[in-house]
């Protein structure tokens, strides 16, 4: 799969590896038609794009409002005629155990942004897809497979897209389009330091020493793309997050035990 002249849209590209993205997208020749809800953000991204030999467009966007994903899909139609691949990356996460949370409404926010949006653009998307034998992209995460304590909200999210992409792709075969989930583990973003907390508030910083164990962004986006360019149905970076789905089905116990003191260590070396 070749992205010179290909028209993506992708979501969540105001920071992070949607920002990344976007960036050797438009090096390769892509027609972008980046999202996010934070224009300013979204509009340096825009600007980053520049003089690269793709083109790329802003369009503001609330992913959790259904109207503003049809939006979308309209801009992306009327600027460059057609969608050969949709990219859900837009993303939130959050960091408390269950009983210390305080801020219900956290749950749904989490749902809203990281699975309903995704629901939402893949919907407005996918009779221009169809049309273009296109690609569906699901950015989820390792947290798609198994759980991790202390975020429940988001594990229960990514639950929620794996499972609804992995049933499209089932519903779409034999009309061209492809789905792929991606699942990254850390990546080296700042996504744990805008995470919600227990009061449903943007924590301002992560729980974890974040000079360790993360995935360059850089590396991140090079996989991404490699599984693009092949129409994988699933990419699960790192030899942990492998590994992790086969021995949960040997010995799930183990898995959960070894989530347990994963969570514990990162949490006492924070204090």
């Amino acid at each position: 799969m070749s992205f010179a002249n290909k028209t993506i849209i992708l979501t969540g590209a105001s920071a992070g590896i949607g920002r990344s993205l976007a960036l050797f997208l438009a090096q390769q020749g892509a027609n972008l038609v980046l999202a996010a809800r934070n224009q300013a953000a979204l509009e340096e991204t825009v600007a980053a794009c520049t003089n690269q030999p793709g083109t790329a467009i802003a369009i503001p966007t609330d992913v959790t409002q259904p109207e503003a994903c049809q939006h979308l899909i309209e801009k992306a139609i009327a600027a460059f005629g057609q969608i050969d691949s949709l990219i859900n990356n837009a993303g939130i996460s959050m960091l408390s155990r269950f009983d210390e949370i305080t801020d219900l409404s956290i749950f749904e926010q989490v749902m809203q942004v990281n699975y309903l949006g995704a629901v939402y653009c893949t919907h407005y998307a996918l009779p221009y897809l169809k049309a273009s034998r296109g690609l569906v992209v699901a950015i989820s995460s390792l947290c798609g497979k198994t759980a991790v304590p202390t975020r429940t909200g988001y594990v229960a999210s990514k639950h929620a897209m794996q499972g609804f992409f992995d049933t499209l792709r089932i519903e779409l075969r034999g009309t061209g389009v492809d789905v792929l989930v991606v699942s990254p583990g850390f990546v080296a973003t700042d996504i744990r330091q805008r995470a919600l907390g227990a009061n449903g508030q943007p924590l301002g910083r992560s729980p974890r020493d974040e000079s360790k164990g993360n995935m360059p962004v850089d590396e991140c986006v090079r996989q991404i793309v490699w599984a693009m360019e092949h129409r994988k149905r699933e990419h699960l970076m790192t030899l942990k997050g492998k590994v992790t789905p086969w021995v949960k089905l040997i010995a799930p116990g183990c898995v959960d035990r070894i989530a347990a003191y994963t969570t514990r260590r990162t949490t006492s070396a924070q204090k």
